[in-house]
């Protein structure tokens, strides 16, 4: 079972489901960045974050979609996933 969302995969739901492109090294260069700096909305977000939800089959905590940056959306979905490992 995956048990680590990456930087690189953020940036592939990012493009995919808000269309939004970021390089995968700038995203953890600038992981304390705010999604918004990268063009990212909160619908997106909300986008990203079912997305993830289905594909991992895990409830991703409510507030995910608050997070305001790149680490921080991170750490909630990686202690989701680690805890179900």
């Amino acid at each position: 079972m995956h048990t680590e969302l990456t930087y690189a995969e953020l940036a592939s739901l990012m493009e995919r489901r808000a269309g939004v492109i970021v390089d995968p090294a700038d995203l953890e260069l600038q992981s304390d960045t705010p999604f918004a700096d990268f063009g990212l909305d909160s619908l997106g977000l909300l986008g990203i974050v079912g997305a993830l939800e289905n594909e991992h089959g895990a409830t991703i905590p409510a507030d995910a979609d608050a997070c305001r940056t790149p680490r921080e959306l991170l750490d909630v979905v990686n202690d989701v996933l680690k805890a179900r490992a």
